[in-house]
């Protein structure tokens, strides 16, 4: 038998006499409660049915002993746990400490910066004790002050987005490291807290050619053959901000799928390689408005990040030469990127964002 159940085992059986008072002063209070009840009905009853009422209520009283108690164990009766240890024992555990603790004045790691994203915060951290040789990095989150913290990354990255972030709610964050070699943990750095106030992209529903995850930001190309391009709920991509798609997974690939951003919705294209639009398909090729660049990117993987940054470089009056709004448009993918202007005939405040494939068993992220 292991101590933990020698344990239990005084438990239950010290508790016995205790669970015997218990039952007999609340049988004790019900039986009080019961006469009162009675004495209350006797008093304001009928004048005729009074005397006897109270009579009844008199020899009841005089047979319940209200005033006893049961016998309650002393202090020297009930079973007191203890745990005694040698002193060798003690000796071991200094020892041991010795050997394998450590003393820091400040944790090796420190958080550094919060990004804000869509429905997410990108929070970077770095090594500030010069002679620490982080083999991982651990950090975690919790939602105000009020819980727990979560692990929400482990792994050799000093940066990492967290998802699934309300907006306008402030959020703490820690971050450790470990040694190479090494199985503990550093000590926790300094928790600070990080926010963002964008609300998280959407896909739209009701596109019967794609399944959503519940919050929307996950889109799974389904076996249905309908086949049209999923935008975005509403046009929620400003420039200035990065869009990133990452590929959970991938189906059969086609050249005429995309992912990209563009102006409006066009309600009947299969693939945003049209006007107005700005994407790069599953094979890597890019196109701008329609037409294929020379540039090309590497072909999409399961993995993959793909990312679109925008920032205007011309904003003028219009012309007979062309648009009068000129976005730098910067693609990224699996370390490479391409750069490019996108001339458009309108200013666009916000745009939207899509994917199309042709095959099922596509899964990609949005954030």
């Amino acid at each position: 038998m292991s101590l933990l159940q020698e344990v239990d085992a005084i438990e239950q059986e010290s508790i016995k006499p205790l669970d015997e008072c218990q039952k007999l002063i609340e049988h004790g209070v019900s039986t009080a409660d019961d006469l009162l009840r009675e004495g209350e009905s006797a008093v304001h009853g009928d004048v005729g049915q009074q005397n006897e009422k109270l009579c009844i209520f008199t020899k009841k009283a005089l047979h319940i002993q209200l005033d006893s108690l049961p016998e309650v164990p002393s202090l020297v009766d009930v079973p007191c746990l203890s745990a005694q240890l040698d002193d060798c024992l003690l000796t071991i555990l200094k020892n041991q400490i010795f050997r394998h603790g450590t003393v820091a004045s400040r944790p090796p790691v420190q958080l550094e910066e919060f990004v804000e994203k869509p429905g997410g915060i990108l929070v970077r951290w770095c090594k500030v004790d010069e002679d620490f040789i982080p083999q991982d990095y651990r950090l975690q989150y919790r939602k105000g002050t009020a819980s727990h913290f979560e692990d929400v990354y482990v792994g050799s990255e000093t940066e990492f987005v967290v998802l699934h972030i309300d907006p306008n709610v402030d959020y703490q964050f820690r971050v450790c490291a470990r040694r190479d070699g090494r199985q503990e943990w550093s000590p926790w750095s300094v928790p600070q807290i990080g926010s963002t106030t964008l609300v998280p992209h959407e896909w739209t529903t009701g596109l019967e050619g794609y399944s959503l995850s519940s919050r929307r930001n996950i889109a799974l190309r389904n076996d249905s053959q309908s086949c049209g391009v999923l935008y975005s709920k509403a046009p929620t991509y400003f420039c200035g901000q990065t869009l990133t798609f990452r590929i959970e997974t991938v189906g059969q690939p086609d050249r005429r799928d995309s992912l990209g951003v563009c102006v409006e919705q066009q309600n009947g294209c299969d693939s945003l390689q049209r006007d107005k639009a700005v994407c790069i398909s599953t094979n890597g090729a890019v196109f701008v408005n329609g037409k294929e660049m020379t540039n090309q990117l590497p072909a999409v993987t399961s993995g993959s990040t793909v990312t679109f940054d925008m920032e205007v470089v011309h904003l003028g009056p219009s012309s007979n030469e062309g648009g009068s709004f000129k976005l730098r448009v910067t693609i990224s993918s699996n370390n490479r990127e391409v750069v490019f202007d996108w001339v458009l005939d309108q200013c666009c405040g916000s745009l939207y964002f899509g994917c199309s494939f042709s095959y099922p068993g596509w899964k990609v992220l949005v954030f």
